[in-house]
């Protein structure tokens, strides 16, 4: 079956190192632009509503129950941003309620796992782990215990993934052992620590501590807060240095599972430096709004940041200073893309939020979009943005 993220890396490795090139690292953090011309009130629980029934009524393949590819007919069956629909339409049934998204939830355990060969398993460690991630919160959201069930088996076969390579850490795909990335790895600690957290099973928080340790050995760079997208992808050691915000995301998600668990300010330290970096290196210099990374699989890149980012902002431990200038980044770029961003005849997003898409989008730009509507309706929700 193609899976596009074989081919990503690769064929963005250029664009990417060009597009650094323009990013400013020499800026303040907390430097938004001063230009407030788009500064215009947003109620942010009506953006979300648009926008999640955009995605629930506009990508869904109702004969199939899975996500289509884009908005325009293309049935495609691509498997990890089936997990991060199911994600959107979680946060969506949390907060509403609404039926709509009951049933696609519920339709989508069955659709997806017969799309994927009537199996959750995979070949590649990092899409088993997202996807048994939303079948964790689809399973606290509905109480339906088929998601449990199969986030816990899959949570079995995820661990056959750690090999001795590189010292450990869990292997991005079952025929490729030796190459070892933060996408297979900060999203197992996720998983790991959350399912210690729920059922208690020590394993897991041994599990979580493991995966973790030695990802800030091998991928984090404890001065900058940058982390490496993987290791010996050529199996000679090499690292490879590409600024992808979902990398940052996952790992500071990571950090910030094990500190809500340990109560040890490393990790927040962690967390929060991770942080900083994307807000810092992974934006566009002259606007500060996180950078496109295209469309396929890098739609989804900076969505996935958003949804960890949000749950940093949410922390308690967090100093209030620093969530301030954290709920400013977040108010800049979702006002952005709302006001100038979405094309509002379909509540639709592209892979840059300042540029309005024609009537056609991806599954994965539009995910994006939605998840950061449906966490700045949380901020709201828990009274830290007005």
């Amino acid at each position: 079956t193609f899976h596009p993220k074989k081919y990503i890396h690769m064929k963005n490795i250029l664009f990417y190192s060009l597009s650094i090139l323009l990013l400013s690292s020499c800026g303040k953090i907390n430097d938004i632009p001063v230009d407030n011309s788009n500064d215009v009130a947003v109620n942010w629980t009506a953006a979300a509503d648009s926008s999640s029934q955009s995605l629930a009524n506009g990508f869904w393949n109702s004969g199939g129950s899975y996500f289509n590819y884009n908005n325009s007919g293309n049935t495609d069956f691509h498997y990890w941003p089936q997990a991060h629909g199911l994600d959107v339409l979680v946060d969506a049934y949390s907060r509403t309620g609404n039926a709509v998204y009951k049933n696609e939830i519920d339709q989508w355990f069955t659709g997806v796992k017969i799309k994927n060969g009537n199996t959750f398993y995979n070949n590649f460690y990092d899409d088993m782990e997202w996807n048994a991630l939303a079948m964790l919160r689809a399973y606290n959201a509905t109480k339906d215990e088929k998601f449990k069930t199969a986030a816990l088996d899959v949570w079995s076969n995820i661990q056959t993934g750690w090999n001795s390579t590189m010292n450990g850490g869990i292997a991005w795909k079952k025929d490729q052992l030796y190459y070892k990335n933060t996408p297979a790895n900060a999203p197992a600690c996720i998983l790991a620590a959350r399912l210690y957290k729920q059922f208690n099973g020590a394993s897991d928080l041994e599990w979580s501590k493991k995966i973790y340790a030695w990802m800030k050995e091998h991928l984090f760079e404890a001065g900058t807060g940058f982390v490496y997208d993987g290791i010996n992808r050529e199996n000679n050691g090499a690292k490879d240095n590409w600024k992808f915000t979902y990398n940052q995301g996952t790992f500071l998600g990571a950090a910030l599972e094990l500190y809500n668990i340990t109560g040890e300010k490393v990790y927040l330290n962690d967390a929060i430096k991770a942080a900083d970096y994307a807000l810092n290196s992974n934006v566009n210099s002259n606007d500060r709004i996180l950078q496109s990374e295209g469309s396929g699989d890098g739609g989804l890149f900076k969505g996935i940041f958003v949804r960890y980012f949000t749950q940093l902002i949410l922390c308690p431990g967090l100093e209030d200073g620093t969530r301030n200038r954290y709920v400013r980044f977040m108010e800049h770029n979702a006002k952005t893309l709302w006001n100038e961003g979405t094309n509002k005849t379909g509540v639709l997003f592209g892979p840059y939020w300042k540029t309005k898409p024609n009537a056609q989008t991806g599954l994965t730009e539009q995910l994006s979009g939605c998840m950061l509507m449906e966490s700045m309706a949380l901020l709201k929700e828990k009274s830290v943005i007005k």
